[in-house]
C-alpha cells in the first residue's frame, strides 16, 4: 500500500514532504572556484538569503577520471589548469574544509551537505556526518556507488536528468533494501535548460510511479518554473549559486546571485500560502467588499401597495447590503404589500405574496 503523504526527517528536526515548507537549497557546487574564504562567504549569503540548505560537489579526480581523462588538454576561457584533471584538482575543496564549512552552516541553521561523485569522495562525506546525501544525475545509474550510499543510511536526495523511468527505479530498488528516507528531484540536465523542456508536470507522475516526497533542480536562466514548482507540490528546490556570474567557470551566468536567490526564496513563501486554501472560501473580508461592490434589487419607480412586480418595476443598484439580485426571478410576480419609493431597496418584507405565472405575466405585458 501507498503513503498517502510520505515524508523524509532530518537529523536537525527539518522534515521533508508534503505539508512542509518546502526545502531550499543553495547550490554551490564548484563555484567557490576551489577557495575556502569564498565557500564561506556563499554559505553566509546563503543563509542570509533565507535557504535551508548548502549542498557542495566532492571528487577524486583519480577516482573519477581515467588516466586519458585526466590528462586531456583542457584550455577553454574556464579553464583552471592546463589538463581535464588538473582543471578538477583546481576547483576541488579538501575534507577539512568541507568540515569547516559544515560547521558554519550549521552554526547559520542550514543543513549542510553534497553530492559524492566516487567511492573517496563518499568515504570523506560520510566521514563528515552529514544530514543528507546527494545523488546526482549523473551517478544514478552507477548503481556500486547507489548502493553504498544506500548504505551509509543517510537519508539521500536524488536527482532524476538524464534518466528514465526504468533507471530511477532500478536505483530506488537498490535504496529501498536498506531504507526509504528517499527524496527525488525532478531534473532536466541540460544546462542552461529552455522552459520548453522543463515538464514540471512530471513531478506528479514521479510522485504517483514511486511514492516518495519529489522536488524540483533547476537548471533554467531565470526563477519563474523554480517558483512555479511549488504550486505544483515540489517540496524542495534546488538552483545554482554564485556571489557574481561574471566569476570564471561554466556555471555562473546561470546560476543565481544573492539577491535572486532572497527573490526566490521569499516568492516561494509567497506561494506556500497562496496554496493553503483547497477550497472555495469567501472570507470575512470579501463579504465586507461585496457590501460596497455588489448590488442589490432597488424599485425602478414609485409603485403603489397591492402592485404585483415585473421587470419594468426593478433594477440593480450598489450598495449591496439589500436583497441579492440572484433572487431576481423569485422576487417576479411577487405582490407588494406596502407603497414603495424609487430607488428603495427591496426587503422581504415588502412583499405580500408571490402572484401565479399567468398573473405575473399579464401585469408584465
Amino acid at each position: 500500500m501507498q503513503n498517502s503523504n510520505p515524508t523524509v526527517r532530518l537529523r536537525s528536526g527539518r522534515t521533508i514532504g508534503a505539508g512542509h515548507p518546502c526545502f531550499v537549497v543553495a547550490e554551490i557546487g564548484n563555484n567557490h572556484q576551489g577557495e575556502l574564504e569564498v565557500a564561506l562567504r556563499m554559505v553566509e549569503e546563503a543563509a542570509a538569503a533565507g535557504a535551508d540548505a548548502v549542498k557542495f560537489q566532492k571528487r577524486n579526480t583519480e577516482a573519477l577520471l581515467t588516466r586519458a581523462g585526466r590528462e586531456a588538454p583542457y584550455t577553454g576561457p574556464n579553464s583552471f589548469g592546463p589538463t581535464y584533471g588538473q582543471h578538477r584538482d583546481a576547483l576541488e575543496l579538501s575534507a577539512d574544509d568541507l568540515a569547516a564549512l559544515k560547521k558554519r552552516a550549521e552554526s547559520l541553521g542550514l543543513v549542510f551537505f553534497a553530492s559524492a561523485w566516487d567511492q573517496p569522495s563518499l568515504d570523506e562525506m560520510i566521514g563528515l556526518e552529514p544530514e543528507l546525501l546527494k545523488i546526482s544525475s549523473a551517478e544514478l545509474v552507477n548503481l556500486p556507488l547507489v548502493r553504498k550510499m544506500a548504505a551509509s543510511r543517510i537519508p539521500l536526495i536524488v536527482s532524476t536528468g538524464m534518466s528514465s523511468i526504468a533507471d530511477i527505479q532500478a536505483a530506488l530498488d537498490e535504496i529501498r533494501q536498506v531504507h526509504d528516507d528517499v527524496v527525488l528531484l525532478h531534473c532536466n540536465s541540460r544546462y542552461p535548460c529552455p522552459e520548453e523542456q522543463i515538464g514540471l508536470p512530471v513531478m506528479q507522475a514521479l510522485r504517483e510511479t514511486f511514492d516518495l516526497p519529489v522536488g524540483y533542480s533547476g537548471h533554467e536562466r531565470g526563477m519563474g518554473p523554480s517558483v512555479a514548482s511549488v504550486a505544483l507540490g515540489a517540496c524542495v528546490v534546488e538552483r545554482h549559486f554564485t556571489l557574481d556570474k561574471s566569476m570564471r567557470g561554466t556555471d555562473h551566468q546561470v546560476s543565481l546571485t544573492p539577491g535572486e536567490l532572497a527573490l526566490m526564496v521569499a516568492m516561494i513563501r509567497e506561494v506556500e500560502k497562496a496554496v493553503l486554501i483547497k477550497g472555495k472560501t469567501v472570507f470575512p473580508e470579501e463579504q465586507a467588499a461585496a457590501k460596497k461592490l455588489r448590488k442589490s434589487i432597488v424599485f425602478a419607480r414609485d409603485l403603489p401597495a397591492g402592485h404585483v412586480l415585473a421587470e419594468a418595476d426593478l433594477t440593480t443598484k450598489c450598495p449591496g447590503d439589500g436583497v441579492s439580485p440572484v433572487h431576481w426571478d423569485e422576487v417576479l410576480g411577487s405582490a407588494l404589500s406596502v407603497a414603495v419609493q424609487h430607488e428603495q431597496q427591496l426587503r422581504w418584507e415588502l412583499l405580500a405574496a408571490r402572484c401565479e405565472p399567468s398573473v405575473r405575466t399579464a401585469s408584465g405585458s
